[in-house]
């Protein structure tokens, strides 16, 4: 137990861990280091939650002792003895002090939903003010959603974690500003073209080799579909909930119901609803629903999915290899999903792609490459769109094209997403 507390605490020894990629969101995780309550960082497996915590604990040595920093990470299986008995998690924290002969302040505690139990022991630690901050990781939106949850209520904040952003690439490759992306308009374009086959994965997108790159993908899906839905969901019909995955993934972006996916894998409605319900809980996949202020509306209408990464719907299924349109589409959503947006879509006369709830509504249209034979097929749906809710803002993203048509703008990916005012 002492080794593996020591192999996960490299930071007591040899302080700042290097070669760590800035994450966006280390702005709001420095300003909440002031709040006493709990923070929490949910996000899909493999996006980068433990490096943040890292680059947390690089912060915090700038002022603390490091041996005052402890980091657990619950998806070892040295620490498995815990898994049914929260108690023992006690043992851990008091053999970190003894090691060290310091006071631990921070706790950084990674995927620990494994620990049955674990919201009374953490209500208990932050109750007892023994700690000056409390940070934790799960891979499954449901950590915070079970009955014994509603113990923290009001004693945590949430910050969701996404694998790379367009902007976060384009900054760790050195295109920092407006000018610098016109000037490697090639290189900005490449990445796009990596993204919408490979995603955004980190250590991904850190790879080079293509064939190491898809080993990696099948990795990542089939531990999501293992760890945080089989086994969290208690899924026994594993092969149906196998077959639903790779059909949704083979179907991103079309319009759907319960009942017609049903058909298409040989279940029941409300089998498929509880399995896509488990799915989106594990944040691989994201169920849109129409835009329309009737709830009613919203809930009886088709629905349309879509995924969290690109690298699955590339690399999975058995349909997307070659639909660029489609991919596009998908690599779309997921910019959009970064940046906090709820996100809809619209189905009237014509399709728009998604809107954006907020504030300011806002209606995007998707569309790789605009033709004259897609032109007004585009136009419609966005305007549509628009006229019918009073949408003020606009868009057709694409892959490389821009211009003006009245009030909507034509925008490249690569624009768009990078450093917009």
């Amino acid at each position: 137990m002492e080794k593996t507390i020591l192999q996960q605490n490299r930071h007591w020894k040899h302080g700042e861990y290097k070669g760590l990629l800035h994450r966006e969101l280390m702005v709001d995780l420095k300003k909440r280091l002031q709040l006493k309550e709990i923070q929490v960082l949910l996000g899909v497996r493999r996006s980068g939650k433990s490096t943040l915590f890292k680059l947390m604990i690089n912060h915090l040595l700038k002022e603390n002792e490091a041996t005052e920093l402890l980091y657990l990470n619950f998806d070892d299986p040295f620490f498995s003895f815990v898994y049914n008995d929260v108690r023992k998690m006690q043992i851990l924290f008091d053999n970190a002090e003894k090691l060290t002969g310091t006071k631990i302040r921070y706790l950084f505690l990674d995927e620990i939903q494994h620990v049955a139990g674990w919201e009374k022991l953490i209500k208990s630690l932050y109750d007892s003010e023994l700690y000056t901050k409390i940070f934790i990781t799960g891979s499954n939106s449901s950590l915070l959603q079970n009955e014994y949850a509603t113990l923290l209520s009001g004693r945590y904040t949430v910050l969701q974690v996404f694998p790379f952003s367009f902007s976060e690439i384009l900054k760790h490759g050195g295109i920092k500003d407006k000018l610098s992306l016109v000037d490697r308009k090639p290189e900005a374009l490449r990445i796009v073209d990596d993204m919408m086959e490979f995603g955004s994965f980190p250590e991904i997108m850190k790879t080079c080799d293509r064939e190491l790159k898809r080993e990696m993908v099948l990795s990542y899906y089939e531990t999501i579909l293992l760890k945080d839905c089989v086994v969290n969901g208690g899924i026994r019909d594993v092969k149906t909930f196998q077959e639903l995955a790779h059909y949704l993934l083979s179907n991103v972006a079309a319009l759907f119901s319960y009942n017609s996916i049903a058909k298409a894998i040989g279940s029941n409605d409300q089998t498929v609803k509880d399995l896509i319900h488990i799915l989106e809980k594990s944040f691989i996949f994201t169920e849109l629903k129409l835009f329309s202020w009737s709830l009613k509306k919203q809930v009886r209408n088709k629905k349309k999915m879509y995924s969290i990464d690109n690298s699955f719907p590339a690399n999975i299924s058995f349909r997307f290899s070659s639909n660029k349109g489609k991919l596009f589409e998908n690599l779309v959503f997921s910019e959009l999903k970064k940046s906090g947006k709820k996100l809809f879509f619209f189905n009237g006369k014509n399709e728009c792609d998604f809107i954006t709830h907020g504030d300011v509504n806002v209606a995007y249209q998707v569309c790789y490459e605009i033709t004259e034979e897609n032109r007004k097929r585009e136009v419609n749906g966005l305007r549509e769109a628009m006229d019918k809710f009073d949408i003020p803002e606009g868009y057709i993203i694409t892959y490389n094209q821009e211009e003006v048509l009245d009030d909507i703008e034509v925008a490249p990916f690569w624009k768009f997403f990078s450093y917009r005012d």
